[in-house]
């Protein structure tokens, strides 16, 4: 099995109705999967964005998930830790969310301050990678006893490197969780303003790394820092000037708590976060089912 995420509520909806008439799964699951897609609504054109002083112009090809939509989807449907944090999401056309092609770009915004970038050629991207591997295990235990998997960094998927004119930083993980032998990709934008930086990264699988490629150009376009918010409107004598290098956007080191991969766990299977939310509902839905189906009068054969 490529994702774990193929199933997640086909294994929910089994463990509830373990005694039902089995004809009535496939049936049931495509209903509520039909009906969670059906709720959700889109939006093109210019969107402003909730922080950061910024517009998003949708590009050709995608669709605006909105704030409130995106933070149900991670938490309650893709079984991420709560966050908050979500400005909403850059959508392929044509995909559904919970389909086992989906893959999005989830924008945030971190108002760290502005990032000097004169040494972004310096760094070792080597010696990063083998510090996020470290990190990474280290945060397991703290991980696994909030009831996670642990989580182990493969290897860069592609190399950090950095767009010096149009002042955006690349790179993406390859990542796996528990025992999976499957990986899952993490692909890393950051575009860099005056006081922070908006922060893309697209939730995908590893064989989607050429399609996320190729809409790459289009999706960093796309966002513009308003009047007085570019990188190149910065001011010395007044603006602050954030801790973090090019080097330090990439280790993140400040995010290897509990929530540092919480984009990317849709490949998990439904944990106790999903059946507080979407859980509850198809257990409901299909114990009526069955109590249903057991109030039927029998058939002759």
């Amino acid at each position: 099995m490529l994702f774990v995420k193929r199933v997640f509520l086909a294994v929910l909806v089994i463990a509830a109705v373990q005694s039902a008439n089995a004809q009535l799964l496939p049936d049931s699951v495509a209903r509520v999967l039909d009906s969670i897609e059906n709720s959700f609504t889109f939006r093109t054109g210019s969107i402003v964005l909730p922080a950061g002083n910024g517009v998003l112009n949708v590009p050709a090809g995608f669709r605006y998930l909105d704030r409130d939509q995106s933070i149900y989807l991670l938490t309650s449907l893709w079984g991420n830790p709560p966050d908050s944090s979500s400005l909403g999401m850059l959508v392929p056309e044509g995909i559904k969310l919970l389909a086992d092609d989906s893959w999005v770009f989830d924008i945030n915004f971190e108002e760290i301050g502005y990032v000097d970038d004169d040494e972004a050629e310096d760094v070792d991207y080597d010696q990063l990678l083998a510090d996020i591997q470290k990190d990474a295990r280290d945060a397991n235990g703290e991980r696994v006893a909030n009831g996670y998997l642990p989580v182990e960094i493969v290897g860069w998927a592609v190399a950090p490197f950095y767009n010096n004119h149009k002042k955006v930083l690349h790179w993406a993980k390859e990542i796996r969780f528990g025992d999976d032998s499957a990986t899952v990709l993490n692909y890393n934008l950051r575009i860099l303003g005056r006081k922070g930086v908006y922060v893309l990264n697209a939730i995908a699988s590893m064989e989607q790394l050429p399609l996320v490629q190729s809409n790459l150009g289009q999706v960093v376009n796309s966002i513009e820092f308003g009047p007085g918010s570019r990188y190149a409107d910065f001011d010395p004598e007044i603006d602050q000037v954030a801790a973090w290098t090019i080097g330090g956007l990439v280790a993140g080191k400040v995010l290897t708590k509990v929530g540092f991969f919480a984009v990317l766990l849709k490949f998990w299977k439904l944990i106790a976060i999903g059946l507080a939310g979407v859980g509850g509902g198809v257990f409901k839905y299909l114990r009526r089912k069955k109590d249903n189906n057991d109030q039927l009068p029998a058939q002759n054969s």
